[in-house]
């Protein structure tokens, strides 16, 4: 369970991603910035998307996965009217309607059976995989396969006018895995035509906000996060130093005489607030590691 050596710096950026950057244009630019070859992202943005990517460098690579499941907060507009094969502005229209007589009440009408726990299918230009194929990479190709819908929660989806016919300000929170444009969509079709979106920015990834969020133009040393901020969301239990050698071994612990409140992942931080590890579940009482990062 010991972690291996990693040369370069350990941590996380909290990233404000610019239209026309891939998430992979993010990795390699912070890989060059830091001298740390081991770089990786949270949940990828669009290209034409801005706001919060989170990128762990060194061992918070590994911490990566407690981050993607994060609710996410979304800004955008939708363009009633138009749709598009990508489901965004950057697509080829597909289909047009005139609906610039849609009130405001009637799409936020609309958008009251698109909130809560929902089925969406994924678009096809999304990373998810089919027969073991990306669906982006068969949408290159000209290829639409059949999608299985999958459920995600929409916890918010608010809708303002922007003084534009048609189109609408909307503000979404949703669960890992939601795609705010397949919203645009379902909403231009349940207002008996199309949509598609448009300036999509993400606010928010769990607690990490856009206002504390970097360019990475500006990503300096100074910029990098701690290993036990990287995974602030998580619940926290602290230990003593005796007990902090047995986490910094792999040992499994009891969950009871920790106090470990919830049901896991948790964070385990030594006396000086230093991330141990994360821990996980394993069965009533115990809990085992799934990261280790101090080893003894």
């Amino acid at each position: 369970m010991s972690p291996s050596p990693v040369v370069g710096p350990t941590g996380l950026v909290v990233v404000d991603k610019e239209p026309g950057w891939t998430s992979h244009d993010v990795v390699a630019r912070t890989r060059s910035i830091f001298g740390q070859r081991r770089v990786g992202h949270a949940g990828t943005l669009d290209p034409d998307a801005t706001g919060v990517l989170l990128v762990g460098l060194g061992r918070v690579t590994r911490l990566l996965r407690f981050l993607t499941g994060l609710r996410k907060e979304y800004n955008a507009e939708i363009v009633l009217g138009v749709a598009t094969d990508s489901l965004d502005a950057s697509g080829a229209v597909v289909g047009e309607w005139d609906m610039s007589s849609v009130s405001l009440a009637e799409a936020r009408e609309a958008a009251t059976r698109l909130t809560g726990h929902i089925e969406q299918v994924p678009p096809m230009v999304s990373a998810v995989k089919i027969g073991g194929r990306r669906l982006h990479e068969l949408a290159r190709q000209g290829l639409e396969v059949e999608r299985p819908p999958r459920p995600v929660c929409v916890y918010r989806f608010d809708l303002e006018e922007t003084g534009e016919p048609g189109v609408f300000a909307a503000s979404v929170e949703c669960s890992s895995g939601t795609y705010v444009r397949t919203l645009a969509a379902d909403l231009g079709h349940l207002l008996g035509g199309g949509a598609h979106l448009r300036a999509l920015r993400r606010t928010r990834v769990g607690s990490f906000g856009v206002q504390e969020a970097t360019r990475v133009g500006a990503l300096e040393p100074s910029s990098l996060r701690s290993p036990a901020d990287a995974v602030r969301d998580l619940d926290c239990v602290a230990v003593d130093a005796q007990t902090a050698v047995f986490v910094s071994r792999g040992r499994p612990l009891d969950r009871a005489s920790l106090g470990a409140a919830g049901e896991g992942p948790w964070a385990v931080v030594d006396p000086t607030g230093r991330l141990l590890a994360v821990y996980e579940s394993s069965g009533k009482h115990a809990m085992r590691p799934a990261v280790v990062l101090a080893s003894r």
